[in-house]
Parts: C-alpha cells; sequence; structure tokens
C-alpha cells in the first residue's frame, strides 16, 4: 500500500464537494460472506445461477427457495455476520459529510447495519421478503420456511426475497438515485467490485465522464483500474480504511 497514494486519496475524500461510494462484493468477503463468482468458495461455483433466475423461480418455487434458504438466508442471518471496518468507514465518512450516499451492488445490508442512512441497494436486498402479488412486506425473521415455498399470509401467494434475480430489472428508485449521484460527484470510491457486472458498473464510468475523480480500493485490478481509476489502493478494503482513517483523522467506533 503506497503512503502517497492514501495521502492523496484522503485529501480528495476530505476535500469532496459530493463525494460518493460504490461498493461490491469485495467489502463484504472480510466479513465473511461468499462471493457470487471469481473463486472456489463462490456462490456460483457451489450452485447453478439458474436457481435466481426469475422465470424458473415462478415455476419451480421450491426449488429456488430451497437455494435461496441457504444461500442467503440461513448464512447471513444466523450465522455471525458483521460490518467490518470498512463497512463502518464508510458510515462514519456519510456522517462527516465526506460522502453522500453508498451505492452498493451486495444485498447483505452491511452498510445500513454499520450506520449508513443513504444507501443504494442496487440489486436489492436480502433484509425484506415480499408477496408476488400484493403490497405485504416483512424481514426474513418472520416468515415460516419449514414448508417451501413460503406464502403470503395476506393473500396466500408466493413470497419471494427483494432481491433482483436474472431476468429482473433494476429497482427504479435504486437506479434512478444512484444515477443521479453519480452524475454530481467529484469523487467516487470504489471498494471490492470487479467492475464487470452492468448496468452497475457504468456509475464509476458516469463519475469520470462528469470530470470526478476515482478513488479505487481493491487487492486485484478491476476492469476500472486501467481506464477510469485515479488513484488505486491495493490491498484488503479493512487495511485500507484503516490506513484512510488515520490520515483523515477519523476514529470509527463500532
Amino acid at each position: 500500500m503506497n503512503q502517497e497514494s492514501i495521502k492523496k486519496a484522503a485529501e480528495a475524500i476530505k476535500n469532496a464537494r459530493y463525494g460518493i461510494a460504490f461498493t461490491g462484493a469485495g467489502i463484504s468477503v472480510e466479513s465473511g460472506v461468499p462471493p457470487f463468482r471469481g473463486s472456489a468458495n463462490s456462490v456460483w461455483a457451489k450452485y447453478d445461477p439458474q436457481l435466481l433466475d426469475i422465470d424458473y423461480f415462478y415455476a419451480h418455487p421450491a426449488e429456488s427457495w430451497k437455494a435461496i434458504n441457504e444461500i442467503f438466508l440461513n448464512f447471513m442471518f444466523k450465522h455471525e455476520i458483521h460490518p467490518n471496518t470498512a463497512h463502518y468507514a464508510l458510515a462514519e465518512y456519510e456522517r462527516l459529510g465526506y460522502v453522500k450516499c453508498v451505492i452498493t451492488q451486495n444485498i447483505d445490508i452491511l452498510h445500513q447495519q454499520a450506520g449508513s442512512r443513504n444507501v443504494y441497494e442496487y440489486h436489492g436486498t436480502a433484509g425484506r421478503i415480499r408477496c408476488t402479488k400484493c403490497d405485504f412486506t416483512t424481514t426474513p425473521d418472520k416468515i415460516d420456511l419449514a414448508a417451501l415455498p413460503p406464502k403470503c399470509p395476506k393473500c396466500g401467494a408466493l413470497l419471494k426475497p427483494d432481491f433482483i434475480f436474472f431476468g429482473e430489472g433494476i429497482p427504479a428508485e435504486a437506479y434512478q438515485g444512484s444515477a443521479s449521484a453519480a452524475m454530481q460527484a467529484d469523487v467516487c470510491i470504489v471498494v471490492g467490485t470487479t467492475g464487470e457486472v452492468m448496468p452497475a458498473g457504468m456509475i464509476p464510468i458516469t463519475v469520470k465522464r462528469h470530470g470526478g475523480t476515482i478513488i479505487e480500493v481493491n487487492p486485484t485490478h478491476s476492469a476500472f483500474t486501467d481506464s477510469v481509476t485515479d488513484i488505486y489502493l491495493d490491498g484488503k478494503a479493512g487495511e485500507v480504511f484503516e490506513a484512510l482513517n488515520k490520515e483523515l483523522g477519523v476514529t470509527i467506533s463500532k
């Protein structure tokens, strides 16, 4: 980790007029959440992605729900998964006014648990369950998964996690809010994403096109590194943010 790059990044963050953060799976891997792709331990190395295709979900809801329960609900909500230093740092940066919002591709609600208030969940959330027919919503801990698929207690229709399946569109609020933030941003902190998933990957590109500075925190190069990144901070997110916090004089209380 280059100390001069840390200083440059800290200066850009501190002086940002409209800073934003854009996060991917890498920020949560350090909390114990498995990535979807890229390693032997990734979700798609163990499960068929078809299980989370929206058409397959409606045709075979019990099979999809079995995978949903194993991949997300059992894992995220029954294991000791907690925010890490990077999540807490971004929440504190928001409190201090260094960043206006976090745009995340993750569905694990760790940003909110760390204290971030303005979070655009680009791919939805595993922290909410909704009815596919009526307006009923609830949280995963309040549904009975003994018999799959779970049904809506209000109308009897199929329940679905409120994250994006293959074949579904980006939630309008998250899409519009993210696009607006990207066009206003003069600094974008990119954390733990390969930049390969679209349209989410357009966020840093949009910031760059509007003259913004891209700070990238990643242990390995991404699709952004050689194209739009201005300051590359190589290393694990937690370690990099510890260095940034020290340079900024920011203290994190977990």
